[in-house]
């Protein structure tokens, strides 16, 4: 039997996209991806994204905003950044980590000028369906594992800290 890929979906308060992220990979992928998630700030699952995922069939009410140090020494084979704060204060991962950043719009933000809960479910709904897309896709594509560590982790580091678009972690 082939080993799973470990895979952690990195985000801000590991409240909504990344607690999506994983619950799709292990709805979806969970013969080829071992999922986790965590945030740079945990705050607690958004209520609106149990709504949306429950709607999709996946319960998610039972999982937990946590932190990167609460997962303890896991080899990540993959940490994929779902938001532009989480991708500028990723920590250091070992050079076999392979960091990735797939942005999505964040549903809580886009939410709080909507004219109510029917829009806003909306807003959820889409970025719920567009990480559903992505999981579907996995595994990545030789551009974007490109785009992740080949390079030494100082370099990696100096990268993604500098913010300049030139720099293939952050390019895309």
């Amino acid at each position: 039997m082939k080993e799973k890929k470990k895979i952690l979906f990195l985000c801000t308060g590991n409240s909504c996209r990344s607690q999506m992220a994983e619950a799709w990979t292990r709805h979806l992928r969970n013969d080829e991806y071992e999922a986790y998630s965590a945030g740079t700030a945990p705050r607690g699952i958004d209520h609106m994204a149990i709504h949306v995922m429950s709607e999709a069939g996946i319960d998610i009410s039972s999982q937990r905003s946590k932190g990167i140090d609460s997962l303890g020494v896991i080899e990540f084979d993959y940490v994929i950044t779902l938001c532009d704060n989480a991708r500028e204060s990723c920590p250091y991962y070992p050079a076999k980590t392979k960091l990735i950043h797939k942005g999505f719009d964040d549903p809580a933000k886009l939410a709080e000028g909507s004219k109510g809960d029917k829009d806003a479910i909306k807003i959820y709904r889409k970025v719920r369906d567009e990480i559903k897309d992505y999981v579907m896709n996995l595994p990545l594509t030789k551009t974007q594992l490109n785009r992740s560590t080949d390079m030494p982790m100082n370099n990696i580091l100096s990268c993604l800290f500098s913010n300049d678009k030139l720099c293939p972690l952050i390019g895309g």
